[in-house]
């Protein structure tokens, strides 16, 4: 049995950078790639039930090729930890994964682009719980949708053979922003490790 897990996990990382060189490959948001240090595919346990996505890389993670390790990240790692949960536990992806010029927000055909690879990957993973975190990226999911009305409330979701729990949440840079802005996210974190507790 322990061989099989092994087996598993060595394919899914396997799909994974296949999926990473076709995105490089084929050249997806060229003028991204261009100024762009290099792609950050995503992060964490390629198993995982639960899959964070945000909106594309900063700074930071430009420079490192990894996601959500800059003032963000801290603040990440803060509600994993305080949700009980740790990077190890989950993967954590962005909808564009090159950094857009001087921290922009991603353009709609730039999240259009990726948007076949980002479920290719959510595809390859096969989580339980899908936890977006920003207007970016669950507008990708729920068009038209306000955060501020939807943050923290669950619903399911069915793409091609994959069905998944989508719980919204606001990005973590809100609340480096907007001090009163922290517990909420905080609270919600919470909440959304009990529902995917429950998923499990």
């Amino acid at each position: 049995m322990g061989l099989d897990c092994y087996t598993y996990r060595m394919s899914h990382s396997s799909q994974l950078l296949e999926l990473q060189q076709e995105i490089i490959s084929k050249q997806i948001c060229s003028e991204l790639a261009d100024q762009a240090s290099q792609l950050v595919m995503g992060d964490g346990n390629e198993n995982a039930d639960i899959v964070f996505i945000g909106e594309a890389p900063g700074k930071k993670e430009d420079e490192t090729g990894l996601p959500f390790v800059g003032a963000s990240g801290r603040f990440l790692n803060q509600m994993l930890e305080v949700a009980e949960m740790s990077r190890e536990d989950v993967y954590i992806t962005n909808i564009v994964k090159y950094r857009p010029p001087d921290n922009r927000d991603p353009s709609v055909e730039e999240k259009r682009e990726f948007w076949p690879y980002l479920m290719r990957q959510l595809g390859i993973i096969d989580p339980k719980v899908v936890i977006t975190l920003g207007r970016h990226s669950m507008e990708c999911f729920m068009p038209g949708a306000k955060i501020s009305e939807r943050h923290g409330v669950a619903k399911k979701i069915t793409y091609q053979d994959h069905e998944f729990l989508l719980i919204p949440l606001y990005h973590p840079a809100a609340a480096l922003y907007n001090g009163s802005m922290r517990q909420t996210l905080i609270d919600d974190f919470v909440a959304a490790k009990a529902l995917a507790d429950a998923e499990k």
